[in-house]
């Protein structure tokens, strides 16, 4: 801490980009040629300086690219410029190219499966595609792909074999293939399914787990985001049917997520979903009249017995 205060570091910036936090030279002129789609530029540079594939720079926060390698900035997610080198496929191959190692291409799989920017830029199915036929392992970036809404992704990675999973299922409504697999699968997948699905609003398939007894008004689990409950899920989406399964099952209006303090009718009212937020305050204020009405009963039968 008395470094950071009085030795600052362009690693403590945290307000820039990644890339401008980068104090190894070398290693930000791999990035900067990376970025400007000069593939022969990075060629050159590798073959002179071939440790840099294998690197892995240090940055400050806990966050999802605390420790990347040069090939997980081909995915530009976390978001640095908003956009790809048209040649990005190209530029990825030079780096696949120099040999980084599987846990570089595996997670490059999942920040390129999961990123806005490589959908938007038309790149998601050329990149996973490349990146598999280096030894990316499709399956490690399906759940996360469709927990995400990632469904480009899905579809590509799918095509490099991918197989859907219960959770996978869930996420994308699928309806019979999630029947299929439900039965068989393990607890903590339900409870995940039941997150993804009330997120997606697929109200059938949050039917299905509530009458096979799972338990609404738990927090999510890891990889679902588990900073709130799958009714806060599905009042931030403005799922109105989900939102009325989970409370007649038991899902509690009480709970606040983790981040932010708030209950599911306060995700609701931020996300503007106006009759979602009514039906939750009307319930809750049914659920307080119930109490007020049991705790009143209760100190009448003790003043008759005390008489």
């Amino acid at each position: 801490m008395k470094r950071h205060v009085e030795r600052p570091t362009l690693m403590d910036r945290l307000e820039l980009p990644h890339h401008e936090r980068i104090e190894d030279a070398v290693f930000r002129r791999a990035v900067d040629l990376l970025d400007a789609g000069d593939a022969e530029g990075l060629r050159s540079w590798l073959r002179d300086h071939p440790k840099v594939v294998g690197q892995q720079v240090l940055f400050e926060g806990k966050n999802y690219f605390r420790t990347p390698t040069l090939l997980e900035f081909v995915a530009e997610n976390p978001v640095r410029h908003g956009k790809l080198a048209p040649n990005v496929v190209e530029v990825a191959r030079v780096i696949l190219e120099a040999g980084p190692s599987m846990a570089a291409r595996n997670e490059t799989l999942m920040l390129v499966a999961t990123g806005s920017v490589a959908r938007e830029c038309g790149k998601t199915g050329e990149l996973i595609a490349l990146l598999c036929s280096y030894g990316s392992e499709a399956q490690t970036a399906m759940r996360a792909a469709a927990i995400h809404g990632e469904h480009d992704a899905v579809r590509a990675l799918i095509e490099q074999g991918a197989q859907v999973d219960v959770v996978v299922a869930a996420a994308l409504g699928l309806q019979a293939e999630f029947e299929r697999l439900v039965g068989s699968a393990k607890a903590e997948d339900r409870q995940l399914a039941l997150a993804v699905a009330a997120q997606f609003g697929r109200a059938e398939i949050v039917r299905v787990l509530l009458a096979a007894g799972e338990v609404p008004d738990r927090y999510n689990p890891p990889g679902g985001h588990s900073h709130g409950t799958p009714l806060h899920q599905a009042a931030g989406g403005g799922f109105l049917e989900v939102v009325r399964l989970l409370v007649e099952h038991g899902a509690r209006l009480d709970l606040r997520d983790t981040l932010w303090g708030a209950t599911p009718a306060e995700w609701a009212a931020h996300e503007g979903k106006v009759d979602v937020e009514r039906y939750l305050l009307e319930r809750a204020g049914s659920v307080k009249e119930e109490a007020d009405s049991r705790r009143d009963e209760k100190k009448e039968r003790r003043g008759q017995g005390g008489g």
